[in-house]
C-alpha cells in the first residue's frame, strides 16, 4: 500500500495541452507523474519541461499490448497507483488541417461517417474504458485511489436538450456523443467503485483552444486547465461528479448529465 509520502500518477495524453498542466500541477505537489504519451519522445521531452518527478511512457489507449506494457511498467517500479487521469482524446479522425466548424459539420448524425465514428469512439469510449480495467487492480492497491477522466460538457444531454443552449448546434455524433457515452459509463463505474473507495470524477475544461478543435477554443490552455487541475488534486470531492469550469457550472460546478 502506498504512504501518503508516495502518491503516483498516470496522466495519459500528457505530453501536451490539458494533460501537460494537470500533469505539471501534479508533480508540483509531489505527485511521481507517468506521462503517457503515443509518441515516447514527445512523452520524454515533456519530462524535461517538469521540475518535479515525472516518468515518460509509451501509451497508445487504442493499443492492447501498449495498455499491459504501461501496466506492467508502473506495478514493477511501484506496484500501485494513486490515481489515473484520462485525458487522451481525439476529436476527429478525418483530414488534418479542418477547421472545427468543417469537422462538426462533418460529424452531423446524418451524414456521420461510420467508421470515423468508430475510430473516435475507439479512442474516447471504448480505449479510456481498456485503460481503467487494465489499471484496476494497482488502484486498489492504493489507499484512496481516484479516477479522473476529462470529459466534456458538449456531452451533456440536459444541456444540448435546452434550445436556449448557444453550443447546442455543437452537439455532433461523433465527438459530442462520445462524451455523452464516456460519461455514462464512467458513471456506472463510480456506481460499482464505491464500496472499494475508489472515487470517480469526471471533469470538462471548458471550450478550451487545443488541438481538439485545431485551437479555436475561447479559452486558453492555462483557463481551461483549471478545473481539470482542481479535481485531479482534490481527495475530497463526492465520487460520481461532474463538473466543470465557470460558464457551463451549476452550483458547485455541478454539471447535468
Amino acid at each position: 500500500m502506498q504512504t501518503n509520502e508516495n502518491k503516483v500518477a498516470l496522466v495519459s495524453g500528457a505530453n501536451t495541452g490539458v494533460g501537460f498542466q494537470i500533469a505539471k500541477a501534479l508533480t508540483d505537489n509531489g505527485y511521481t507523474v507517468y506521462i503517457g504519451s503515443r509518441d515516447l519522445q514527445k512523452g520524454q521531452a515533456a519530462v524535461e519541461k517538469l521540475s518535479g518527478k515525472a516518468i515518460a511512457v509509451q501509451l497508445d489507449i487504442t493499443s492492447t499490448e501498449s495498455i499491459v506494457s504501461a501496466v506492467k511498467t508502473i506495478e514493477s517500479e511501484y506496484g500501485y497507483l494513486t490515481l489515473l487521469v484520462n485525458n487522451a482524446a481525439v476529436s476527429h479522425a478525418g483530414t488534418s488541417g479542418r477547421t472545427m466548424e468543417e469537422v462538426l459539420g462533418a460529424q452531423r448524425a446524418s451524414i456521420a461517417s461510420i467508421s470515423e465514428l468508430k475510430t473516435v469512439w475507439d479512442t474516447n469510449v471504448f480505449g479510456t474504458l481498456a485503460l481503467t480495467q487494465a489499471f484496476l487492480p494497482l488502484l486498489k492497491q492504493a489507499s484512496n485511489a481516484r479516477i479522473v477522466t476529462v470529459s466534456s460538457a458538449l456531452g451533456s444531454l440536459t444541456i444540448n436538450a435546452n434550445p436556449e443552449n448557444p453550443y447546442r448546434s455543437n452537439f455532433d455524433a461523433v465527438y459530442g456523443a462520445s462524451k455523452t457515452a464516456l460519461n455514462g459509463i464512467f458513471l456506472s463505474l463510480a456506481i460499482e467503485l464505491e464500496p472499494a473507495n475508489i472515487k470517480v470524477h469526471l471533469v470538462s475544461p471548458g471550450f478550451t483552444a487545443t488541438a481538439l478543435n485545431n485551437f479555436q477554443g475561447t479559452d486558453s490552455v492555462e483557463e481551461g486547465s483549471r478545473e481539470p487541475i482542481r479535481v485531479a488534486l482534490a481527495e475530497d470531492l463526492p465520487t460520481g461528479s461532474f463538473t466543470g469550469p465557470e460558464g457551463f457550472r451549476g452550483k458547485d460546478n455541478i454539471l447535468p448529465w
